[in-house]
Order: C-alpha cells, then sequence, then structure tokens
C-alpha cells in the first residue's frame, strides 16, 4: 500500500503553530502508515481533550483551541486522519473508505490508552468521531460538538451536494484559497498552512475522497454504524455536552445542528457564532473557553 509522506519543511514557521509533531507507524492493521499527532499538556492529567479535524483540513485547525485547554491542565491530543496533515497520505483513492478511517482512530485511542475523554468534533471528524464511543464507551466522558452531521442514508440538501460536485471537479483543489474564501479573517500565511501538506495533486487522494464517503445514500459503507451511534447518543450518553454553531455555514449550520442536538441525549441549546462559518475552530479560543465555562458549571 502505497504512501506519501509531505517533506517536514513544508511545516517549518507556519504561523501560529510551534507544536511539537509526534508519529506512530505501528498501529494494529496500519503498520508502515504513519499517523502524526499532537500530544500537548501534562500526560497524567485527569481530562483529555481528543479533537479531530476534517475536510480538508489537519491539525492547524485547532491551534487557538490547544492553548485554552491545555492551560485548563488538561492533556490535548489532535491526530491526523491518513491523507491528511502530517500524517502519511495512501496514494490509493479506493483505499480511503468510512471504517478504513474509524478503525485507524480506535487503533491510535488504544494504543496512547486515552480515558476521561472529552471528544471535540467537526466536519468529518464529527462523522467518523460521533460513532468512536459505541465502541469504548467508558473511555468518554464529555463532548465539544461543532458543524457536523450523522448522516445514516438521507440527503443533506443542495449546498452539500454543491460541495460534493465541486470537490469532484477540482482534483488539484487548492486548500489555502478554500480556507480563505471560507474564513476572510485568515492572513494569507494562515491560509496557506492548509495548503502545507499537499505538495501536489498526489497528496490530495484524501481530499477528494472524503465528500464522496458522506453517507447520503441508501446502502453506503458506513450507515450502520452511523445508525447504532444515533441510538447510543440518544440514549446511553450520559455525560456532559457542549455544542457551538457557526451560523454563516450554508450546509451544516443552524438548522442541522439543531436537529443533532436533539439526538444527543441532555446537549444544552448551543452557542451560536453569528460571524463564522463552517471552520467554527478559527474562532476557538472563545468556544474553548465557553465549553470549559459549561462544564464546570
Amino acid at each position: 500500500m502505497e504512501a506519501l509522506r509531505t517533506p517536514d519543511e513544508r511545516f517549518d514557521d507556519l504561523p501560529g503553530y510551534d507544536f511539537a509533531p509526534n508519529y506512530v507507524d505501528d498501529l494494529p492493521g496500519y503498520e508502515g502508515f504513519r499517523v502524526h499527532y499532537l500530544d500537548e499538556g501534562p500526560v497524567d492529567a485527569l481530562q483529555t481533550f481528543l479533537c479531530l479535524p476534517g475536510e480538508p483540513t489537519w491539525a492547524y485547525l485547532y491551534r487557538h483551541m490547544i492553548p485554552v485547554f491545555a492551560e485548563a491542565d488538561a492533556r490535548v491530543i489532535v491526530p491526523d486522519w491518513l491523507g491528511f496533515g502530517r500524517s502519511d497520505k495512501p496514494a490509493n483513492d479506493a483505499l480511503y473508505t468510512f471504517h478504513f478511517h474509524r478503525d485507524m482512530m480506535l487503533a491510535l485511542i488504544s494504543r496512547l490508552d486515552l480515558f476521561n475523554i472529552t471528544l471535540v468534533v467537526q466536519d468529518w471528524g464529527g462523522i467518523l468521531g460521533l460513532s468512536l464511543p459505541v465502541e469504548m464507551p467508558e473511555r468518554f466522558d464529555r463532548l465539544v460538538v461543532m458543524n457536523t452531521a450523522m448522516p445514516v442514508g438521507e440527503s443533506l440538501g443542495s449546498g452539500f451536494q454543491d460541495w460534493k460536485d465541486y470537490v469532484a471537479s477540482k482534483p488539484d483543489m487548492d486548500c489555502g484559497a478554500l480556507m480563505k474564501r471560507a474564513v476572510p479573517h485568515l492572513s494569507e500565511a494562515e491560509a496557506a498552512a492548509y495548503e502545507a501538506p499537499f505538495p501536489d495533486t498526489t497528496y490530495k487522494a484524501g481530499v477528494r475522497r472524503f465528500p464522496q464517503l458522506v453517507m447520503i445514500e441508501p446502502g453506503m459503507e458506513g450507515i450502520e454504524t452511523m445508525k447504532r451511534a444515533r441510538e447510543f447518543w440518544q440514549h446511553e450518553w450520559f455525560g456532559e455536552s457542549f455544542m457551538a454553531v457557526g451560523a454563516k455555514d450554508p450546509v451544516l449550520g443552524v438548522p442541522v445542528m439543531s436537529d443533532l442536538q436533539q439526538i444527543i441525549r441532555g446537549c444544552p441549546a448551543p452557542m451560536v457564532l453569528e460571524d463564522a462559518g463552517h471552520f467554527v475552530q478559527e474562532w476557538g479560543a472563545d468556544v474553548a473557553r465557553a465549553a470549559l465555562a459549561s462544564f464546570k458549571a
């Protein structure tokens, strides 16, 4: 299984990002694939924040949230999915499936032996991440959920179909330019940091594939897993939850998140960020502080 590895120098001097990389390359079933993760704060902390990025981002997306969580004496783990960030990028598009990524994250959680987890998710971080506690509920205590969904074979609307078609038409999509359009206050250097993992189009199999994997039609892989996850969050979740919504997101904004709130047992009314769009973590310091305050209440 051929994989590409982004040269380390592409990650030098990224603005606002001075976190040390960590790697594991022998996860069961993923031997030879190097998975990157950040590991900030004390290893023996009472709480661990597991922050999962989505399409087409990587650990850089959480740079505003990591210090807030770490200053609360928590451990903060931010992995990159295979195909993104500093993780290896399998070259075969067909390898990118729902369970390929889900099983990798389950293996990483087990390898790092994470407990007392606050799961922090957005976009594909949620589509995959919200299915994880079903397999290991004893490891998860709390949830911070931002613009995402739990698709089970039904349409997410015309906006998502437009996005899916757009990505399919752009095999070498400029991720930095996309982020700059979505988050206009980003500097050019910050926007470029989102393109850093991808020296050329051969590195972008994950970027191309993730929109095609969202379970919006009957029979797609992951639907049964997500149905089970919905049951878990509705009936078996007893932890604390916090929801933040970027109101300007045309696809996974307030209406979709209001439906998700009803699925998550005990989820309070969301924090709505009127100026934020899909990538809520770019307003992440305020979200992180509000989540911590909510959990202490």
